[in-house]
C-alpha cells in the first residue's frame, strides 16, 4: 500500500518592492518627462514618458505655469518616490541660461509640492551612467535607454534625456546602497 503524503505548501509568491523614480530634463521650449520602476533585484522597467511642449503659451510666464501644472498633473497620476532633474550648466547665452533656470525652478516647485526630494546630476554624469562616456551624443543617449528600458522606435530627444536622468539616478541610489556611503561622498566634483 502507497502512503500519499502531503506536499507544504508552495510558498507564497515574493513581493517585490519597487521604487518608482522621475526624470525630468528642464527646458524652456519643451522639458522632458521620464518615469521608470526600480525592482529590488534591480531591474528597471519603463512607466512613462513625454515632452511637455511649452510653446503653446502666450508669453514666458505662461510657459513657466504650464510646466508647473503639467508635471503636478504627471506626478498626481503616477505617484513617483523619488526624483532627478538635470543640474543647470554653463550656457554661452546667458539670456537662455537665465530662461532655463527659470523652468528648473518651475519644475523643482512642481516636484516639492508633492513632497519629492530632487537629486541633480550633471550632463556628464548622466551620459557616463547610460552611454559608458561623458562625452555621449543625444543619438547615443536615445538609443541606450530604448536598449535598457527595451522600448522600440525612436525616443524624442527630451524624453530620452530624463529617462536617462531617472536612470542614472537608480545606478546611483543602487551603487551608494552597496557601499553604505552617502551620496555626497560618493560623488565627485564636476
Amino acid at each position: 500500500m502507497t502512503r500519499w503524503r502531503a506536499l507544504p505548501a508552495a510558498p507564497a509568491a515574493a513581493v517585490v518592492r519597487s521604487v518608482r523614480i522621475i526624470g525630468i530634463d528642464p527646458g524652456s521650449q519643451r522639458t522632458g518627462v521620464g518615469i521608470i520602476d526600480i525592482a529590488e533585484d534591480g531591474r528597471s522597467s519603463h512607466v512613462f514618458h513625454s515632452a511637455i511642449n511649452l510653446l503653446g503659451a502666450e508669453d514666458f510666464a505662461g510657459r513657466l505655469k504650464l510646466l508647473f501644472d503639467a508635471l503636478g498633473a504627471i506626478v498626481t497620476e503616477h505617484a513617483p518616490q523619488e526624483a532627478a532633474l538635470e543640474r543647470v550648466f554653463l550656457a554661452r547665452n546667458p539670456d537662455s541660461a537665465l530662461k532655463l533656470g527659470q523652468a528648473r525652478g518651475a519644475a523643482i516647485c512642481a516636484l516639492a509640492q508633492h513632497g519629492l526630494a530632487i537629486h541633480e546630476y550633471a550632463a556628464r554624469e548622466v551620459k557616463q551612467a547610460v552611454v559608458g562616456s561623458g562625452a555621449g551624443d543625444k543619438s547615443q543617449v536615445q538609443h541606450m535607454v530604448g536598449l535598457l528600458l527595451e522600448l522600440r522606435g525612436k525616443l524624442q530627444a527630451d524624453a530620452a534625456d530624463a529617462l536617462a536622468i531617472a536612470l542614472t539616478h537608480a545606478h546611483v541610489r543602487a551603487s551608494v546602497a552597496r557601499l553604505g556611503v552617502a551620496r555626497q561622498a560618493w560623488r565627485r566634483q564636476q
